[in-house]
């Protein structure tokens, strides 16, 4: 909500900032005699109103221009930090494997699913859009009742994601999505292409009150995502909860024709970002209210759990290649991002960086070749950091 307001005080603050240029330029030449125009009489000064119709025009368009080009200077690199703009809060980021894509979520404006390549730093809109299909799968997403209405696609907010190899490039994509109804929508994206294609292919409804932040595909099928804040009356007193880092949420798992169960032992305090060992027997858990990290037996009886502080609201947190777990959100006023080894529970420090105009309130970290790629839940951009060695 903070982020739709400062956008809208931006956009406010351009108008009246253009408005004023140009009227202060006009009302310098409104004496000036100009014989060609149609003449509208006043007692002290005669306004030639076509030329100044015309003057209005060509003001506020070089005026608009120049904002422009402002606004994308603002783009470049501040320091060794570098930019991709042109999102609308990428709160959630994926790398696709041995590709040139970065796949965003957008939290903001009309949502949406974005491709963004990694060597030109240009974005796409993958989802909704002219190029993607939909085509439900009703053996696996039994309870689906079909894909989005169109109101809902023209305001596609999505917030977590997640995805699973399938085969020879293609992937099963699973994305947080709020609207109409709370959910994990499914597409398959098909990489084999010059250009990655979407294909919307299911979903899953959360049942009320959850509030869904994050979710994980389990090894096999179904997934598992986090109830960070419940929706409805109870809102408000959930949040106190959270922020007073006490358990409010927990984690819940699906699974084609099981649905939704609560999964034993995950309760936490704003539970966020979430994880999986390979062989689905650890979840990896971001608490943002405890501002810690959780590592959660699953199968096992009683759940075995462990707690590692960490001293900043964690977000979403992302398997790295060397197997670690890259954890990142939010201190105070900074962007944090650490290593943390899922055997040890060891913390190293990679990212401690100032909220400035440029970038604040870090969200995700994802490794791409040398850098990493860091979301947010607010702005138009994502950042890149050069990987600390």
């Amino acid at each position: 909500m903070r982020q739709l307001y400062f956008l809208w005080q931006g956009r406010a603050l351009r108008s009246r900032l253009i408005r004023a240029r140009a009227w202060r330029i006009l009302s310098e030449t409104a004496t000036l005699d100009l014989p060609f125009a149609v003449r509208v009489e006043y007692p002290e000064r005669e306004v030639c109103m076509r030329v100044i119709a015309l003057l209005v025009f060509l003001v506020t368009f070089a005026l608009v221009q120049s904002l422009t080009a402002q606004t994308a200077a603002s783009c470049a690199p501040a320091g060794n930090i570098q930019f991709v703009c042109g999102q609308e809060a990428p709160e959630d980021l994926l790398h696709l494997p041995g590709s040139d894509w970065v796949i965003a979520s957008s939290m903001a404006g009309n949502g949406g699913i974005r491709l963004i390549s990694v060597r030109g730093k240009t974005s796409t809109l993958l989802y909704p859009s002219s190029s993607a299909k939909e085509q439900l799968d009703r053996k696996s997403y039994d309870t689906c009742p079909g894909a989005p209405e169109p109101d809902d696609k023209a305001k596609f907010t999505t917030h977590g994601l997640a995805m699973r190899a399938v085969r020879n490039s293609i992937y099963t994509l699973y994305a947080v999505h709020h609207g109409k109804r709370e959910s994990i929508e499914v597409f398959q994206v098909d990489a084999r292409s010059k250009t990655p294609v979407l294909t919307w292919i299911g979903c899953a409804i959360a049942p009320d009150p959850i509030g869904l932040n994050s979710v994980v595909p389990l090894p096999g099928d179904g997934f598992v995502a986090t109830n960070f804040l419940e929706r409805g009356a109870n809102a408000s007193a959930a949040r106190t909860k959270m922020m007073a880092g006490e358990n409010n949420g927990e984690l819940w798992e699906w699974h084609t024709g099981k649905g939704w169960r609560k999964v034993p032992g995950s309760e936490a305090a704003g539970a966020n970002g979430v994880e999986v060992s390979k062989d689905g027997k650890w979840l990896y858990v971001a608490a943002w209210g405890s501002q810690s990290f959780l590592r959660l037996s699953r199968g096992q009886t009683p759940v075995k759990r462990d707690t590692v502080p960490l001293g900043f609201r964690v977000d979403n947190i992302r398997f790295a290649p060397d197997g670690s777990i890259l954890a990142a959100g939010q201190g105070q006023q900074t962007t944090n991002v650490v290593r943390v080894d899922p055997e040890t529970l060891k913390i190293t420090e990679l990212i401690n960086q100032p909220n400035t105009e440029s970038f604040a309130s870090g969200t995700v970290a994802i490794p791409i070749g040398n850098d990493l790629w860091v979301g947010s839940f607010r702005g138009d951009r994502i950042a890149i950091f050069p990987a600390s060695k």
